[in-house]
């Protein structure tokens, strides 16, 4: 990364393979690249060197356009700060990836996400109006709307209280099992680090554990 005090490296050699349907979930300090990590896996972010490969599509080669068009339908995200649509329902919200996607059916196919995460009662509620776990409830059941072959999520109980984080761990984990989606993960919350199939440490932004 370019910055006006000069070149800043964030991350370090890093070299990572993510199986299909894998769990995986990166830890590491404050600051130590785990976000940077997975909005380069994403392709929310363009390496400056190297290699990113996902789908067979190298995305350090690829515009921001260019990843966006292979992200779409086929990648999932779940945040922190839940990255809702203000002003929006619940519904409304579900629906929208879907909508951008071209999805004829999208509304039941809207309505069935939301039954899964247990908030088909709060589809037409306005989402500035539902608890921090229903928040995320609803940016999970978006994220699973399109049927993602790969989530990636960044702190998805950060935000939340300890019983939340755990119904939201549970949630996540069921989704993701029971449709076979590869999961990427950044936390530092015990509950999830347990969860995965894999853990890496990252650790100023050199790879530890692999």
């Amino acid at each position: 990364m370019d910055t006006p005090e000069g070149k800043l490296d964030i991350l370090d050699d890093i070299s990572l393979d993510v199986k299909y349907q894998e769990a995986v979930v990166i830890k590491g300090a404050s600051g130590s690249g785990k976000t940077t990590l997975l909005g380069l896996m994403a392709g929310l972010d363009r390496a400056s060197r190297g290699d990113v490969i996902l789908f067979g599509h190298n995305l350090t080669q690829r515009n921001e356009e260019q990843r966006a068009s292979i992200r779409a339908g086929e990648v999932g995200f779940v945040f922190q700060s839940f990255h809702l649509v203000q002003g929006a329902t619940a519904m409304q919200n579900v629906m929208l990836p879907l909508e951008l996607g071209g999805v004829s059916d999208a509304y039941t196919l809207a309505q069935k996400s939301l039954q899964e995460v247990g908030l088909q009662s709060k589809s037409d509620t306005l989402v500035e109006y539902l608890s921090g776990g229903e928040q995320q409830r609803v940016a999970i059941a978006r994220a699973y709307a399109t049927h993602p072959r790969v989530l990636f999520a960044d702190e998805p109980t950060g935000n939340l209280d300890a019983a939340s984080g755990r119904q939201i761990a549970d949630l996540m984990f069921h989704l993701r099992d029971r449709s076979g989606t590869t999961l990427v993960l950044v936390t530092h919350e015990a509950e999830l680090l347990a969860r995965g199939d894999r853990q890496v440490m990252i650790e100023s932004g050199k790879l530890l554990t692999n």
